[in-house]
């Protein structure tokens, strides 16, 4: 994440849609919103999102599958 591209205020990125929507396809980084200087918001292209639950699916079931060799071992 590079603090100077991906943060920036709402305002900014309803002027600039289509330019914000271009460097999260050509990035895949996130973008953080701010409202009155405050990060309020997190936006991302849509492919990088599926990934991202992708991912997560992925980690909740290595976790299971831990729990679950664990358990066997504890009897």
């Amino acid at each position: 994440m590079d603090i100077s591209r991906d943060i920036d205020s709402l305002s900014n990125f309803k002027r600039n849609t289509p330019k914000f929507i271009e460097q999260m396809k050509e990035t895949k980084e996130p973008v953080i919103l701010t409202i009155n200087g405050k990060a309020e918001v997190v936006i991302q292209d849509a492919q990088a999102y599926q990934t991202l639950l992708n991912r997560l699916d992925y980690l909740e079931t290595v976790q299971a599958i831990e729990q679950g060799l664990q358990d066997v071992k504890d009897g």
